[in-house]
């Protein structure tokens, strides 16, 4: 016997975009903050609004049938003290990395060549030839080789970089040498751009700590596509304000970056409103993944990127 069930999806234009779906899945509207198209509880599996606020996802409680999220990030921290055991939770893990590798590229090189102060000199009709790093000849500290490092790895080759990438453990792959995080310690001192891409759990809070930035050579840039906890920020404010070291980042603690912030001061730090996976690229690639995972939970089965499964 098929079960029947009833998935939400955040808004009309994604399930039109995914089209007819298997003939036990029944769809409803529900982006977690308004009512949805059905009672609460019947539905079953939850589609997450895109970069969904904290608050609106508690609204996860209300439903309290839900036994399967998928969201539409690949972060996916907070999520399993949020359901608990109540839930299984699938991300777009891949959806995100082609855009997000261009971000953490684009940071690096707008940051590298003074593209902020070309702009700044723009505003004022101010032509200011000067020398700066740029990205050829660097060494960069990638850390994090999952599917978004891989992307930013493939991105780098072109630039005629030194290499320098960081794992959960070390190994080999068919690119190279992959160092453990334990030693990002001890090769920090010859990183001039730290690529962060890691994702947010116990072992990678902070893990940019003031005595890791205080071992990165001077003029040393931080980019971070990763979590802004990845990096503590009074100390990253302390070395940026200084003028020592740069950064250039996508995401921040907290978010959204006060507008009293003092990084928003230094001119050596270029701000972005945590937009790496939000391009057009986003909304067909999410379609897709959706086309294959639809058929899978009409079979009662997971689908791709399950993260956290519950125990029956």
């Amino acid at each position: 016997m098929i079960t029947q069930r009833t998935v939400s999806f955040p808004t009309q234009e994604l399930l039109d975009a995914v089209g007819e779906l298997p003939s036990n899945l029944k769809p409803v509207i529900w982006d977690l903050v308004n009512e949805p198209s059905t009672n609460l509880e019947e539905i079953d599996i939850t589609i997450f609004p895109y970069m969904a606020s904290p608050h609106s996802l508690r609204n996860i409680d209300r439903a309290p049938n839900v036994s399967h999220v998928q969201t539409q990030t690949t972060g996916y921290d907070g999520l399993i003290d949020l359901v608990g055991d109540r839930a299984n939770i699938t991300t777009a893990a891949g959806v995100h990395a082609a855009a997000t590798a261009e971000m953490a590229l684009g940071l690096a090189i707008a940051s590298l060549r003074g593209f902020p102060q070309a702009v700044r000199d723009q505003s004022e009709g101010a032509w200011s030839p000067m020398q700066w790093p740029g990205l050829a000849d660097r060494t960069v500290g990638l850390v994090g080789v999952g599917g978004i490092g891989e992307e930013i790895r493939k991105r780098l080759e072109p630039f005629e970089v030194n290499l320098l990438r960081f794992g959960s453990r070390a190994r080999t792959d068919e690119h190279g040498e992959i160092l453990s995080v334990d030693q990002l310690s001890a090769h920090a001192g010859e990183i001039e751009v730290l690529i962060l891409i890691v994702p947010l759990n116990d072992s990678t809070h902070h893990l940019v700590d003031a005595e890791l930035l205080a071992k990165l050579p001077d003029g040393a840039l931080i980019v971070n596509v990763a979590r802004g906890p990845v990096v503590d920020t009074d100390a990253l404010v302390a070395e940026v304000a200084s003028g020592r070291l740069s950064v250039a980042s996508d995401v921040f603690e907290p978010e959204p970056l006060p507008a009293d912030h003092p990084l928003w001061q230094c001119p050596n730090a270029l701000i972005l409103p945590h937009n790496g996976g939000n391009t057009a690229a986003f909304f067909p690639r999410m379609v897709r993944l959706l086309k294959k995972q639809l058929p899978a939970w009409s079979k009662g089965e997971l689908g791709e990127n399950a993260v956290h499964q519950i125990t029956s």
